[in-house]
C-alpha cells in the first residue's frame, strides 16, 4: 500500500515529456513524478530503477510524487516556521515547494508569520496533508503502561505553561516537565533526553530532565573525579558555587552536585574545604 504523506521507494515504469510515472498499487494508479524533480543523472531514473519519493495529493486530489525531502511526514512532530496566512489557515515551510496548511481550528494559539511552532502532521478526512499545533488532539497524554518509571525517552519540547513545559515523548505521547525539573535552559523545539517520572493517579505523564538520583550521583561522582584530575587535583568549584557555575561544568543541578560530592567525601575520595575541593589519592 502506498501511503499519502510518506516516503516510498518506487519503480520507474514509464517516461513522458513532463516527467516519469512510478509504480502504483495497480497499473491504473501509476504516480507522476514531474520532470522538475528528476535527478540530474539520467541513469538514475531509467525504467526499472527505484527512486525514493514523497507522496502527496495534487490540486485535483491525485497522488503525485516529489524527490524533495519534507521536514516531517504524516505522523511526525516537528518545529516548523509560519511563512504565510490564508483564508483557511496558516502555512508552514516544511521543505517542499508546496507549503503545509494548519487550519485555524487546529491552532492552539493564533499563529504569526515568522514564528515557529511544534506541530503534528496528519491526514484530514479528504487525505490532504495538514498540520496541527493542538498536539493533545493527536497524541496520547496518558501512559497506559507504555512507559516505565525512570525510563529514558526522547523529548521534543513543544509548549510552555504556568506549570512547566509540555514535551512530545518518542513521537507518540505528551508529558509535562514541571518547573522544578528544569535544571537548564530549554526552549521550544529542543530535542533532549528525558526520563519518565513517578506514576500519577490520572495516568498523565510527568517527565524529568535528570537521570534517576542513584544513577546520577554515581555518574556525577565520576565526572567530578575526572574534572579534578584534569584540574591537577584541586578545584575552586565547590558546593558553595552558584547553580549556574555548577551547571556550566557538569550539566547538573546544585542539589545533585552536593549529593554526589558528599558521597565522594564519605568515601574519602575528596577533601572539601571552604574554598576548594581536593582529590585524595
Amino acid at each position: 500500500m502506498i501511503e499519502i504523506g510518506k516516503t516510498h521507494a518506487l519503480e520507474v515504469v514509464k517516461h513522458v515529456d513532463f516527467g516519469v510515472y512510478l509504480e502504483g498499487a495497480t497499473p491504473e494508479e501509476e504516480i507522476l513524478l514531474p520532470a522538475r524533480y528528476l535527478p540530474g543523472d539520467d541513469a538514475a531514473w531509467a525504467v526499472g530503477q527505484y527512486l525514493d519519493v514523497f507522496i502527496y495529493l495534487d490540486s485535483e486530489d491525485r497522488p503525485i510524487a516529489t524527490t524533495e525531502v519534507p521536514l516531517a511526514e504524516v505522523g511526525d512532530c516537528a518545529l516548523l516556521t509560519v511563512v504565510d496566512k490564508g483564508e483557511f489557515g496558516s502555512f508552514l515551510d516544511w521543505g517542499l515547494m508546496k507549503d503545509l496548511l494548519v487550519p485555524f481550528k487546529e491552532q492552539r494559539v493564533p499563529m504569526e508569520v515568522g514564528r515557529s511552532y511544534v506541530v503534528y502532521v496528519y491526514l484530514d478526512v479528504t487525505d490532504r496533508i495538514c498540520a496541527s499545533s493542538c498536539l493533545d488532539r493527536h497524541l496520547n497524554e496518558q501512559n497506559e503502561q507504555t512507559f516505565i518509571y525512570r525510563e529514558a525517552v526522547e523529548l521534543l519540547v513543544s509548549s510552555r505553561s504556568d506549570l512547566g513545559y509540555k514535551a512530545v515523548i518518542n513521537g507518540t505521547h505528551l508529558g509535562l516537565i514541571h518547573n522544578n525539573e528544569v535544571v537548564r535552559p530549554i526552549k521550544m523545539g529542543d530535542h533532549i533526553t528525558g526520563y519518565i517520572g513517578e506514576a500519577r493517579e490520572d495516568d498523565r505523564i510527568n517527565l524529568s530532565l535528570q537521570k534517576p538520583s542513584h544513577q546520577m550521583r554515581k555518574d556525577l561522582g565520576e565526572a567530578i573525579i575526572d574534572y579534578l584530575e584534569q584540574c591537577g587535583g584541586t578545584s575552586t568549584l565547590t558546593d558553595k558555587s552558584t547553580p549556574e557555575e555548577i551547571y556550566e561544568v557538569f550539566h547538573a543541578s546544585k542539589g545533585n552536585f552536593k549529593k554526589a560530592l558528599g558521597k565522594l567525601y564519605k568515601e574519602k575520595r575528596v577533601l572539601i574545604t571552604k574554598g576548594h575541593i581536593e582529590l585524595l589519592t
